[in-house]
């Protein structure tokens, strides 16, 4: 039997390729790559990685609520790294917006597209109720 599938599109965060922001299967919810775009201008958030990363989580956040998840419910990412050297950093920030008990993560370090420096995915637990993103 399969498993309804709900396709959810953030108005919050910006999407920058024909894709779907978060795809949510019975209790999960399945997230594409969130950039550190800005959604105020559209632009890269900064030229630095921290403050992409930072955006990143922000819109990661955004996405995981419309989906009706969020941060704290997250059991894996992908985060996507241009330059390994980042690492540190990134580190700082996990345990910044994963406090306690952080979710499993790979981290290859790939070219980005726009000048990114950092993109990340995730699989979250949906909450009981229905987020508030468009279904498509």
């Amino acid at each position: 039997m399969a498993l309804p599938e709900e396709v959810v599109a953030s108005a919050r965060v910006p999407r920058i390729g024909p894709y779907s922001q978060a795809v949510r299967v019975g209790d999960l919810v399945f997230t594409a790559g969130q950039p550190g775009i800005d959604p105020r201008t559209g632009q890269v958030a900064g030229d630095t990685f921290e403050l992409q990363a930072r955006q990143a989580f922000a819109n990661l956040r955004a996405v995981l609520e419309d989906a009706g998840s969020t941060l704290d419910r997250v059991v894996k990412v992908t985060c996507f790294v241009a330059d390994v050297g980042a690492f540190g950093t990134l580190n700082a920030l996990f345990e910044e917006f994963f406090p306690g008990s952080p979710p499993v993560r790979s981290t290859p370090v790939v070219a980005l597209p726009r000048g990114l420096l950092f993109s990340i995915d995730a699989i979250a637990v949906a909450g009981a109720g229905r987020g508030s993103g468009t279904a498509a």
